[in-house]
C-alpha cells in the first residue's frame, strides 16, 4: 500500500504545465514584432473581360520614351547609352513637357500651367505631342537578368519626373508631394490638382531572357 502512494506522489500534474504554456504563447503573440514584407507600390488597372478585346489607343513612335536596360544592368535611353541615372529625370519631365503637337485640349492643359513648367517645352516636333491620355508614354524594358535593385533605381526616377511636375503645379516639393498621404479633403484636392490631365504613363514591357540585350 505504502509503494502505491510512493508512486503516485511521482507524477507530476501536467494541467498546470499547459496553462503555463498557453500564457507564454500569449506572451510571445502580444511582444513579438512581426515582419510585413513590402512590394511595389503600383495601382493597377482593372481586369479587363476576355471577351472584350482591349481598346486600341494609337501611339506614334516620337510619343514613346524607351528606356532599355540588358542583363549588365546597362542602360539604352531613347538609342544613348547611359552611364547611371543621375539626369533621367530630367530628360523624362522635357519629353512629358515638351507639347510638340498639342490638340486644343492640351493647349487648355498647356496654359493652365504654372511658367515655371512652361519654360520646360521644348515644342519638339520629334518629340512628345503632348502628356494627356494618348501622348507621352514612357517604356521601361528589362532583361531577366537586370537586378532588381537598378530596376527600382530606374522606376524611382521616371516616378519622381511626374512627381516634380504634380509638385511643381501646387507649390509643393516633390518629397512634400509625395508625402501627402490624400486622407485629408486639402491633400486629396492637392493631388488631384497635381494630376489633372497628366496621368503617370509607365509601360512596363516583360523581361527579355536572360542573355539578351
Amino acid at each position: 500500500m505504502a509503494s502505491k502512494r510512493g508512486r503516485m506522489s511521482q507524477e507530476v500534474n501536467a494541467g498546470s504545465m499547459a496553462d503555463i504554456a498557453f500564457l507564454l504563447l500569449i506572451f510571445w503573440l502580444v511582444t513579438t514584432t512581426i515582419a510585413s514584407d513590402k512590394g511595389i507600390l503600383n495601382i493597377l488597372p482593372p481586369k479587363q473581360d476576355p471577351n472584350v478585346p482591349p481598346p486600341e489607343i494609337p501611339l506614334n513612335e516620337r510619343n514613346i520614351f524607351n528606356i532599355l536596360v540588358n542583363a549588365n544592368d546597362q542602360l539604352l535611353v531613347e538609342g544613348e547609352y547611359l552611364d547611371n541615372t543621375d539626369k533621367l529625370s530630367d530628360d523624362i519631365k522635357a519629353f512629358i513637357l515638351n507639347f510638340g503637337a498639342p490638340n486644343a485640349e492640351a493647349m487648355e492643359l498647356f496654359n493652365s500651367l504654372p511658367a515655371s513648367l512652361k519654360a520646360q517645352s521644348n515644342r519638339d516636333s520629334k518629340s512628345s505631342d503632348h502628356p494627356m491620355q494618348g501622348g507621352a508614354v514612357v517604356s521601361i524594358k528589362t532583361n531577366r537578368g537586370t537586378s532588381y535593385e537598378t530596376y527600382l533605381e530606374v522606376l524611382d526616377k521616371v516616378k519622381r519626373a511626374y512627381f516634380e511636375i504634380y509638385a511643381e503645379r501646387v507649390g509643393l516639393t516633390a518629397e512634400e508631394y509625395r508625402a501627402l498621404t490624400g486622407k485629408t479633403a486639402a491633400e486629396k484636392e492637392l493631388q488631384d490638382r497635381g494630376k489633372e490631365g497628366i496621368p503617370m504613363a509607365i509601360s512596363i514591357a516583360e523581361p527579355d531572357k536572360i542573355g539578351g540585350n
